[in-house]
């Protein structure tokens, strides 16, 4: 779709790239103004040049990986450690009681990029009806890149612009919700009263919760995008001179797979679950995977666009009116 190719170390989309630290490889992020403007701090320089690499690359060549991931996550810019990440499932956990659902789900995707989208995107082809929340000020920050990928992940789902800080506005939402997608760092929703513990149960609701790499300690603020995420958790390609990147930020639409799975069986049983998924321990699951020749990739189908930021308001109000006159 968008013409992409392997690069080597740089990443596809050109965000992050391998480095070789003093014991092992490790990547980095640069794919926001502020992580730019913050790798002076990061590397104690005073001034760098117009091009950040060459300086973090000797300062990263200087040092174990394990010291410069935690500098850069100190300041905020996404860093991992080749493989240090193991495999693991996602994590289910009790939220409420259990109920077979009559009629449409109502899907509320507060998530943004890539990995979370794509959750909300197939249970919106499955047949759901998929709430699409930005704020006003900082929506999805994909909606500044291709049209094309934004509404390849994001078409057919009702656009409602809300200030997540508008604590009664975003309740009245998630409250009567079938189904809940976030894909921020935990803190950001609990803060505001808004995690999955602080909405009122219905019966029945799926959480989705997508993180870096997942949710305890330091792992829980931890800022994770999807080439470093997948570098964690050891997926990469080896070549004779060390490793390479594989796919385009390849740990996002993996863990947007698995979610929807993830929801699905959730739905089966009954719902009522927490389920938390970490892209790196996603990811990990496929390092070392060969799965063959791979076919050419194929343009997807087209279609509509989304819809633009804010624009179905009135049909998200009327909805979820019906909902609370209902359970009422």
């Amino acid at each position: 779709m968008l013409g992409l190719s392997p690069r080597g170390r740089i990443s596809a989309g050109g965000a992050t790239r391998l480095m070789r630290a003093a014991d092992t490889w490790c990547a980095v992020t640069l794919s926001r103004p502020d992580d730019i403007a913050a790798v002076p701090a990061v590397i104690e320089a005073d001034t760098i040049t117009d091009d950040p690499w060459p300086h973090l690359q000797r300062w990263v060549g200087a040092r174990p990986a394990a010291a410069v991931v935690e500098r850069a996550g100190l300041l905020g810019i996404p860093a991992a450690a080749l493989a240090e990440t193991s495999a693991s499932p996602p994590v289910t956990r009790v939220l409420g009681p259990r109920a077979q659902h009559a009629g449409r789900l109502l899907v509320a995707d507060m998530s943004s990029m890539w990995a979370g989208p794509l959750c909300g995107q197939l249970l919106h082809r499955a047949g759901a009806t998929v709430i699409k929340v930005e704020s006003g000020r900082r929506p999805d920050g994909t909606r500044r890149g291709p049209a094309a990928f934004y509404d390849w992940m994001n078409r057919g789902k009702l656009s409602y612009a809300v200030e997540f800080d508008d604590h009664e506005a975003m309740l009245r939402l998630l409250s009567v919700a079938d189904v809940v997608i976030e894909g921020s760092r935990p803190a950001a929703l609990t803060r505001r009263g808004l995690g999955p513990a602080d909405i009122p149960p219905r019966a029945g609701r799926v959480w989705v919760r997508i993180t870096g790499y997942g949710t305890h300690g330091d792992a829980g603020t931890r800022v994770a995008f999807g080439d470093d995420a997948a570098v964690a958790g050891g997926l990469v390609e080896y070549h004779s001179d060390g490793p390479v990147f594989v796919g385009d930020a390849i740990a996002d639409p993996l863990t947007g797979l698995h979610a929807a799975a993830a929801v699905a069986d959730a739905l089966a049983r009954g719902g009522g679950e927490l389920i938390e998924l970490s892209m790196a321990a996603t990811a990990a699951g496929y390092a070392g995977f060969s799965g063959g020749a791979v076919p050419e990739p194929s343009e997807p189908e087209p279609g509509p666009p989304a819809s633009p930021l804010g624009a179905d308001a009135a049909a998200v109000q009327a909805l979820l009116d019906e909902r609370h006159t209902f359970s009422c």
